[in-house]
């Protein structure tokens, strides 16, 4: 028998966070904790607007998966009693910290993996004007990945004034649903001539199908289409690569199985996150091992992060401690 707990939780950023969707200013997140009453597993999600989802209904959530949690469910279970989204990520992750705790076996060695390297993530620069965000490119330019958030008329102006400022930086761009196709056809050739070496969600999810035959000059990547296993089907032919976030996927369980069967199909593999502490990236972490590209870098956007967090050397992310997670 085991005991439940969660919280909501606000973390505030260290400057506001925007895309084309809007502005934030601090982190929103749930921590759900399990308790055999030896050992104690936990796990921090995200609840995302865009999905319908709310720090309350998150919360009721994780209320009804109390019983069985408590009787003794595990990760396999899991998968079954909640649909994907944040309450399953915080349940999966605190039952992958949980299980490390109970066996003295790192969370990254359950999973299979012998060790787990540092993670080089990208840094990411806010929508605002091309000026400002070239400024923030200047002051970030040793970081060897700069994502930019576009979506307003300036988009190209915007890309072009980063490159100037980070000419050395891989550059990954991020529209967040906020292209036509139109938009998309007209910008590519241009994104690709700045270097820019992946374009993440041009189009609004369900409008995929406008890409079908389309040869994008820049490499596409699904974030906002492609949730978990039942999405992968439509990506093909449609994007190059796949965004997988342990928020959207409903955990690592489900994240790690995405990431295998999106191999299969040949998709390369980009592993993101919401803006959170350390807690939310360190299982994602195990994931990232082998990705092209990671995006983890939500404990670089606050004001504080957890005590004690990832250890983190520019953009490189080390390895958690056990004292953190897993």
């Amino acid at each position: 028998m085991g005991y439940l707990t969660a919280r909501a939780e606000r973390w505030p950023l260290a400057e506001a966070f925007v895309i084309s969707r809007g502005a934030k200013t601090e982190a929103e997140v749930v921590v759900a904790e399990i308790t055999d009453g030896a050992h104690r597993g936990w796990g921090e999600a995200v609840p995302y607007a865009r999905y319908g989802e709310t720090v309350a209904g998150v919360l009721e959530q994780i209320e009804g998966a109390r019983g069985p949690v408590e009787a003794g469910a595990g990760r396999a279970e899991l998968q079954s009693l909640l649909p994907p989204g944040a309450a399953r990520n915080a349940l999966d992750c605190a039952l992958w910290d949980l299980d490390a705790k109970r066996t003295g076996r790192r969370a990254w060695t359950l999973a299979g993996r012998s060790r787990l390297d540092p993670v080089k993530t990208c840094f990411t620069i806010s929508l605002r004007t091309p000026a400002e965000m070239a400024e923030t490119a200047r002051a970030n330019a040793r970081r060897p990945m700069l994502k930019l958030k576009i979506g307003g008329v300036d988009d190209l102006d915007a890309v072009a004034a980063v490159r100037a400022a980070a000419p050395r930086a891989r550059l990954l761009v991020d529209a967040n649903e906020a292209l036509t196709f139109a938009d998309l056809r007209r910008l590519a050739p241009d994104l690709a001539r700045l270097d820019v070496k992946l374009l993440e969600q041009p189009l609004a999810a369900g409008a995929d199908q406008e890409l079908d035959g389309y040869a994008s000059p820049v490499p596409l990547c699904a974030d906002e289409s492609l949730h978990t296993r039942a999405e992968l089907a439509a990506c093909v032919g449609r994007y190059a690569l796949i965004n997988i976030k342990l928020d959207k996927a409903g955990g690592l369980t489900e994240a790690l199985a995405l990431a295998a069967e999106g191999r299969r199909l040949g998709f390369g593999l980009m592993v993101g996150c919401m803006v959170a502490t350390s807690l939310s990236m360190a299982p994602a972490m195990v994931v990232a091992q082998g990705a092209e590209f990671a995006d983890l870098d939500g404990p670089l956007l606050m004001a504080r992060d957890r005590e004690p967090g990832l250890a983190i050397t520019g953009s490189l992310l080390e390895p958690p401690s056990a004292a953190l997670w897993g």
